[in-house]
Protein backbone atom coordinates (compact mmCIF):
# COMPACT_ATOMS: atom_id res chain seq x y z
CA UNK A 1 0.00 0.00 0.00
CA UNK A 2 1.63 3.16 -1.06
CA UNK A 3 1.41 5.86 1.62
CA UNK A 4 3.68 8.74 2.06
CA UNK A 5 2.92 12.50 3.90
CA UNK A 6 3.15 15.57 1.96
CA UNK A 7 6.44 17.20 3.36
CA UNK A 8 5.99 20.94 2.61
CA UNK A 9 6.71 23.85 5.51
CA UNK A 10 2.95 25.33 5.33
CA UNK A 11 1.86 21.69 5.97
CA UNK A 12 3.58 21.37 8.99
CA UNK A 13 2.85 24.95 10.51
CA UNK A 14 -0.77 24.50 9.89
CA UNK A 15 -0.48 21.29 11.56
CA UNK A 16 0.88 22.83 14.62
CA UNK A 17 -2.40 25.32 14.40
CA UNK A 18 -4.60 22.30 14.57
CA UNK A 19 -3.44 20.51 17.19
CA UNK A 20 -3.12 23.55 19.37
CA UNK A 21 -6.27 22.88 21.69
CA UNK A 22 -6.97 26.53 21.66
CA UNK A 23 -7.89 26.83 18.23
CA UNK A 24 -11.54 27.90 17.50
CA UNK A 25 -13.72 25.82 15.21
CA UNK A 26 -13.81 28.39 12.48
CA UNK A 27 -10.21 28.15 12.51
CA UNK A 28 -10.43 24.30 12.97
CA UNK A 29 -12.93 24.06 9.67
CA UNK A 30 -10.65 26.85 7.52
CA UNK A 31 -7.23 24.83 8.28
CA UNK A 32 -8.78 21.18 7.49
CA UNK A 33 -9.94 23.07 4.15
CA UNK A 34 -6.49 24.46 3.33
CA UNK A 35 -4.95 20.93 4.38
CA UNK A 36 -7.47 18.88 2.22
CA UNK A 37 -6.69 21.48 -0.78
CA UNK A 38 -2.73 20.64 -0.48
CA UNK A 39 -3.53 16.79 -0.12
CA UNK A 40 -5.76 17.32 -3.17
CA UNK A 41 -3.08 18.77 -5.20
CA UNK A 42 -0.48 15.58 -4.33
CA UNK A 43 -2.99 13.42 -4.92
CA UNK A 44 -3.56 14.32 -8.43
CA UNK A 45 -0.54 14.35 -9.19
CA UNK A 46 -0.54 10.83 -10.96
CA UNK A 47 -3.23 11.85 -13.54
CA UNK A 48 -3.40 11.23 -16.91
CA UNK A 49 -3.72 13.89 -19.49
CA UNK A 50 -4.81 13.43 -22.61
CA UNK A 51 -3.64 15.96 -25.51
CA UNK A 52 -6.19 19.00 -27.06
CA UNK A 53 -6.00 22.55 -28.51
CA UNK A 54 -7.28 26.23 -27.46
CA UNK A 55 -7.50 29.17 -29.29
CA UNK A 56 -5.83 31.70 -27.93
CA UNK A 57 -6.18 35.55 -27.61
CA UNK A 58 -4.61 35.76 -30.80
CA UNK A 59 -6.92 33.93 -32.84
CA UNK A 60 -4.26 30.82 -33.29
CA UNK A 61 -5.20 27.26 -32.00
CA UNK A 62 -2.33 25.84 -29.79
CA UNK A 63 -1.83 22.24 -27.95
CA UNK A 64 -2.87 22.59 -24.54
CA UNK A 65 -3.60 19.52 -21.98
CA UNK A 66 -6.55 18.33 -20.34
CA UNK A 67 -7.15 15.58 -17.38
CA UNK A 68 -8.21 12.17 -19.37
CA UNK A 69 -11.47 10.79 -18.32
CA UNK A 70 -14.47 11.85 -16.64
CA UNK A 71 -14.89 13.56 -13.15
CA UNK A 72 -13.56 11.58 -10.41
CA UNK A 73 -15.89 11.32 -6.78
CA UNK A 74 -15.62 12.25 -3.46
CA UNK A 75 -16.60 10.03 -0.37
CA UNK A 76 -16.36 11.81 2.69
CA UNK A 77 -17.00 9.77 5.44
CA UNK A 78 -19.75 10.99 8.44
CA UNK A 79 -18.89 13.06 9.82
CA UNK A 80 -15.72 14.40 10.09
CA UNK A 81 -15.13 13.58 6.50
CA UNK A 82 -17.33 16.86 5.79
CA UNK A 83 -15.23 19.05 6.66
CA UNK A 84 -12.51 18.26 3.91
CA UNK A 85 -15.79 18.05 1.37
CA UNK A 86 -14.82 22.03 0.67
CA UNK A 87 -10.87 21.86 0.44
CA UNK A 88 -11.58 19.24 -2.56
CA UNK A 89 -13.74 20.80 -4.62
CA UNK A 90 -12.03 24.24 -4.15
CA UNK A 91 -9.44 22.46 -6.48
CA UNK A 92 -11.79 20.16 -8.54
CA UNK A 93 -15.22 22.01 -8.37
CA UNK A 94 -16.60 19.24 -10.88
CA UNK A 95 -16.08 16.81 -8.58
CA UNK A 96 -18.78 14.29 -7.85
CA UNK A 97 -20.06 13.38 -4.26
CA UNK A 98 -20.73 10.03 -3.15
CA UNK A 99 -21.97 9.60 0.36
CA UNK A 100 -21.51 6.45 2.20
CA UNK A 101 -22.69 6.61 6.33
CA UNK A 102 -21.47 4.19 9.16
CA UNK A 103 -21.60 3.67 12.67
CA UNK A 104 -19.46 1.52 15.32
CA UNK A 105 -21.92 -1.19 16.69
CA UNK A 106 -21.61 -0.90 20.52
CA UNK A 107 -21.72 -4.49 21.34
CA UNK A 108 -19.48 -6.02 18.38
CA UNK A 109 -17.54 -2.40 17.76
CA UNK A 110 -17.42 -3.03 14.17
CA UNK A 111 -18.79 -0.78 11.86
CA UNK A 112 -22.56 -0.82 10.05
CA UNK A 113 -23.78 1.13 7.10
CA UNK A 114 -26.83 2.90 7.40
CA UNK A 115 -26.94 4.88 4.15
CA UNK A 116 -25.35 4.93 0.82
CA UNK A 117 -25.71 7.19 -2.41
CA UNK A 118 -23.28 6.45 -5.16
CA UNK A 119 -22.29 8.46 -8.05
CA UNK A 120 -23.37 7.42 -11.11
CA UNK A 121 -20.88 5.25 -13.14
CA UNK A 122 -18.55 4.77 -10.30
CA UNK A 123 -16.68 2.61 -11.30
CA UNK A 124 -15.20 4.27 -13.80
CA UNK A 125 -14.18 7.13 -11.91
CA UNK A 126 -11.17 7.97 -9.28
CA UNK A 127 -12.40 7.87 -6.04
CA UNK A 128 -10.62 10.00 -3.06
CA UNK A 129 -12.02 9.39 0.35
CA UNK A 130 -11.89 11.73 2.89
CA UNK A 131 -11.52 11.22 6.52
CA UNK A 132 -9.45 13.55 8.98
CA UNK A 133 -8.50 10.81 11.09
CA UNK A 134 -7.23 7.06 9.73
CA UNK A 135 -7.30 6.02 13.35
CA UNK A 136 -8.71 2.07 13.87
CA UNK A 137 -9.16 1.90 9.81
CA UNK A 138 -11.96 -0.23 10.52
CA UNK A 139 -14.73 2.22 8.77
CA UNK A 140 -12.14 3.12 5.79
CA UNK A 141 -11.90 -0.04 5.22
CA UNK A 142 -15.31 -1.04 5.19
CA UNK A 143 -15.46 1.87 2.75
CA UNK A 144 -13.49 0.29 0.77
CA UNK A 145 -14.94 -2.44 0.66
CA UNK A 146 -18.49 -1.49 -0.56
CA UNK A 147 -16.67 0.98 -3.06
CA UNK A 148 -14.78 -2.11 -4.50
CA UNK A 149 -18.06 -4.12 -4.40
CA UNK A 150 -19.23 -1.59 -6.85
CA UNK A 151 -16.44 -1.76 -9.14
CA UNK A 152 -14.30 1.17 -7.97
CA UNK A 153 -10.66 -0.27 -8.82
CA UNK A 154 -8.91 3.18 -8.21
CA UNK A 155 -8.94 4.51 -4.54
CA UNK A 156 -7.12 6.54 -2.81
CA UNK A 157 -7.62 8.09 1.07
CA UNK A 158 -7.03 11.56 2.40
CA UNK A 159 -6.46 12.06 5.98
CA UNK A 160 -4.73 14.57 8.21
CA UNK A 161 -3.61 12.37 10.63
CA UNK A 162 -2.65 8.56 10.17
CA UNK A 163 -2.00 6.22 13.31
CA UNK A 164 0.41 3.04 12.56
CA UNK A 165 -2.59 0.80 13.43
CA UNK A 166 -4.59 2.43 10.93
CA UNK A 167 -2.18 2.09 8.10
CA UNK A 168 -1.60 -1.33 9.40
CA UNK A 169 -5.48 -2.07 8.85
CA UNK A 170 -5.49 -0.89 5.58
CA UNK A 171 -2.30 -2.69 4.15
CA UNK A 172 -4.10 -6.40 5.46
CA UNK A 173 -6.93 -5.79 4.13
CA UNK A 174 -7.02 -3.06 0.70
CA UNK A 175 -3.09 -3.22 -0.39
CA UNK A 176 -3.93 -1.77 -3.33
CA UNK A 177 -5.80 1.42 -1.66
CA UNK A 178 -3.22 4.21 -1.63
CA UNK A 179 -3.24 6.21 1.68
CA UNK A 180 -1.99 10.26 1.51
CA UNK A 181 -1.71 11.55 5.64
CA UNK A 182 -0.58 15.17 6.03
CA UNK A 183 1.32 12.92 8.79
CA UNK A 184 2.05 9.78 10.61
CA UNK A 185 1.34 9.54 14.45
CA UNK A 186 2.67 7.87 16.81
CA UNK A 187 -0.13 5.51 18.18
CA UNK A 188 -3.59 5.39 19.11
CA UNK A 189 -4.19 5.38 22.83
CA UNK A 190 -6.55 2.81 24.78
CA UNK A 191 -9.85 4.57 23.32
CA UNK A 192 -8.60 4.51 19.95
CA UNK A 193 -8.06 8.50 19.60
CA UNK A 194 -4.47 9.15 17.56
CA UNK A 195 -1.54 10.32 19.99
CA UNK A 196 -0.58 12.51 19.91
CA UNK A 197 -3.47 13.53 17.67
CA UNK A 198 -5.69 16.80 17.59
CA UNK A 199 -8.76 15.23 19.53
CA UNK A 200 -12.23 14.60 17.93
CA UNK A 201 -12.12 16.13 14.76
CA UNK A 202 -15.68 16.48 14.42
CA UNK A 203 -16.33 17.51 17.66
CA UNK A 204 -13.89 20.56 16.84
CA UNK A 205 -14.75 21.22 13.36
CA UNK A 206 -18.53 21.59 14.22
CA UNK A 207 -18.56 22.83 17.73
CA UNK A 208 -20.08 19.79 19.67
CA UNK A 209 -18.69 17.92 22.81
Amino acid sequence: MPSCTVNHPLVAHKLSLLRDISTNSKDFRDLIRELTMYLTYEATRDWELEKTSVRTWEGRDVEAFRAKGIDPTIVPIFRAGIGMQEGFLQVIPTATISHIGFYRDEKTLLPQMYYAKLASRIAERKVYILDPMLATGGTTSAVCSYLKKHGCTDIKVLCILAAPEGLAKMDEDHPDVSILPAAIDSHLNEKGYIIPGLGDAGDRLFGTK
